[in-house]
């Protein structure tokens, strides 16, 4: 596929995107390497430590998402407060192939029906930044402190699975990837990158 940017025409390149997984619900549920009361001693969770423990004083030796699971199946939107925007959101685990492409570096779109819906970038191989990054969703990125972008990109994906594309544009050096993809953003302004 042919993109204009910077009033120069790049060929993208279609990589193919496997569907391992579908449906993937309560990520946020499987983090389980510390307590509650391990999770309010730093970071963001730190400002919510008294209201936490007057609330749930009985629960502070829970580990933190069977802690927070447990809110959410009594109705209790509280554990919302620990999560990002879309640490609750439904998931895909997806993978791209390991090729001589995607070992390559540079910018990334996911296009449905042939319109751009995010650009982004990425400094490491592709096969790096789908592989580990939005295709698999850790339990860590859903909350306050995890990857929100993995999650909502992650998300968007699962809902358009089977009529979303991948293409890349590789990119050789490192000093033009950001003021391209910048660029490209820009100029299309995808509905799925979020404006600053």
């Amino acid at each position: 596929m042919q993109i204009s940017i910077q009033g120069y025409s790049r060929e993208f390149t279609q990589v193919q995107m496997t569907l391992n997984r579908h449906g993937i619900v309560n990520v946020f549920a499987e983090l389980q390497n510390k307590t509650l009361a391990e999770a309010l001693l730093g970071g963001r969770y730190a400002k919510m430590s008294d209201d936490v423990r007057r609330r749930y004083p009985d629960s502070l030796d829970e580990r933190i998402g069977g802690f927070l699971f447990g809110l959410k199946t009594s109705n209790d939107t509280f554990y919302k407060h620990f999560l990002n925007k879309y640490g609750d959101s439904v998931f895909c685990d997806f993978s791209i192939e390991r090729t001589a492409l995607t070992r390559k570096k540079g910018i990334y779109c996911f296009v449905v029906a042939g319109e751009m819906k995010y650009v982004g970038r990425s400094h490491d191989p592709f096969e790096k930044r789908f592989n580990q990054g939005y295709g698999h969703i850790w339990p860590k990125n859903c909350y306050l402190d995890g990857q929100s972008t993995n999650c909502r990109v992650n998300s968007l994906i699962a809902e358009h699975f089977g009529v979303v594309s991948l293409l890349v544009y590789p990119i050789e050096d490192d000093s033009i990837i950001n003021p391209l993809e910048e660029s490209l953003n820009e100029s299309r302004e995808p509905a799925w990158n979020i404006r600053r």
